[in-house]
């Protein structure tokens, strides 16, 4: 299975994934992570799933460093880094509802950039020590022959951002990919080797749930068995939104940024809807995590473009630009909130992630009230208005808060989980 990620890439001020890299440097025998076995420490908790008490066991261990401790298996994808490179509106003044749905097909076609960084997934196990067995997913960073020192600031980046978010052993947080350990290779290769909790994305169950769709349509039989049970559809994708704004509003309480969310960032471990109960999403791939304790306000080569649209947009002290960076993060949920709203509840091809952050942005200006009288119009989106349309139009009432062009009203994750929408009190 080929494991893709797609970052946006969207013209106005609020883009984030076209960066300019400042040069890494280190020492000659010192390794890009900056950290040596006897640097990492965390704690680990062993959860009983059961039990949740703070008198759960607690294990000290180091992340491990030596590759000796993993057994490698088969290769199961690679991805990389797109940049949309050229970013054009058209006219919709005068246009009737029926014109704007014409021209939306149009919305397809742009050009896009490939970023030089390719990442190689292989799927692993602990064969040492007390995590003996544990099933792992190591995530491969080339080295900076290949990669470039981009690739080195990535996966420490990466690195560094997992640590932190790990060091309370009385605050892990099951919404958030857990590292185990990380090693370089003679060549100059990064390895990080995450606990192996799933390995479907966001994106992969919208895309099985919109191909089932097509296929209900064509009496073809269901993939996973995912049929056109709307109401267990409509609770499976709030918990799953559920889960991913839980590990948002868990790392904007620990000082850290996302900065690439989307739906290929959100991996779960069911993609099946009868089994709702059991879904627990987690957040990955946190390249591009930003420490925004006010220490490290405006530092980091891998965030000075936040930091320069901080200051276009009027935030120049440092708590004004903390706070535009998490409003950030939530415009960019906001996107995968739309996502998650629109492409599991219509027909594979009708819409994908950039045509509809084109139609919020560029058509509609992030009206989400025109964006709602469009959709009424077009039969194949009318499940998607159905579930927005939920508790009085909840869906829409929040995705227009989190989408609001001024930063300054847009909500933080905790009360972005705490609307009646995302409790699932509309269902």
């Amino acid at each position: 299975m080929m494991i893709s990620l797609f970052h946006s890439h969207h013209a106005c001020s609020t883009s984030r994934f076209c960066r300019k890299l400042s040069s890494f440097g280190h020492g000659e025998s010192a390794s890009p992570f900056g950290v040596g076995p006897s640097k990492i420490r965390i704690r680990l908790k062993r959860r009983n799933p059961s039990l949740r008490s703070s008198t759960a066991a607690l294990t000290v261990m180091a992340l491990m460093t030596d590759p000796n401790y993993f057994q490698v298996g088969r290769l199961v994808g690679s991805y990389g880094f797109m940049n949309i490179t050229s970013y054009s509106s058209f006219q919709t003044e005068g246009m009737t509802t029926y014109d704007r749905i014409q021209e939306v097909d149009k919305l397809r076609v742009q050009n896009v950039g490939e970023g030089q960084v390719k990442i190689r997934i292989y799927e692993g196990r602990v064969i040492q020590g007390r995590l003996q067995g544990t099933n792992v997913l190591f995530k491969v960073y080339p080295g900076q022959i290949t990669g470039g020192t981009e690739s080195d600031l990535m996966a420490a980046n990466e690195l560094g951002s997992h640590a932190s978010l790990q060091e309370d052993p009385r605050n892990i947080c099951e919404n958030i990919q857990f590292l185990l350990g990380a090693f370089e290779t003679i060549t100059g290769e990064q390895w990080l080797a995450f606990r192996n909790d799933g390995k479907f994305s966001a994106a992969d169950y919208a895309k099985f749930a919109s191909e089932n769709i097509s296929k209900g349509l064509s009496n073809s039989s269901p993939i996973f068995g995912l049929g056109q049970n709307w109401k267990a559809r409509r609770y499976f994708v709030i918990k799953l939104l559920n889960g991913a704004m839980n590990g948002l509003a868990y790392m904007h309480e620990n000082d850290r940024l996302h900065q690439s969310l989307g739906p290929s960032s959100v991996v779960m471990n069911t993609v099946i809807e009868r089994d709702e109960a059991v879904l627990v999403p987690r957040l990955r791939d946190l390249a591009f995590s930003v420490d925004i304790r006010y220490s490290a306000i405006g530092d980091g080569p891998l965030s000075q473009d936040l930091w320069h649209r901080a200051t276009y947009a009027g935030a120049f002290a440092p708590f004004e630009k903390r706070a535009f960076a998490i409003a950030d993060d939530i415009y960019e949920a906001g996107f995968l909130f739309a996502y998650l709203a629109f492409v599991p509840f219509c027909e594979a091809g009708i819409i994908d992630g950039i045509s509809l952050q084109r139609l919020l942005e560029s058509t509609f200006r992030l009206d989400l009230s025109s964006v709602r009288e469009y959709c009424i119009a077009d039969d194949r989106l009318a499940e998607a208005v159905k579930f927005l349309d939920l508790g009085n139009g909840a869906g829409w009432e929040l995705l227009q808060a989190m989408l609001n062009p001024d930063y300054k009203q847009r909500p933080i994750a905790q009360a972005v989980l705490n609307h009646r929408f995302m409790t699932g009190a509309v269902l």
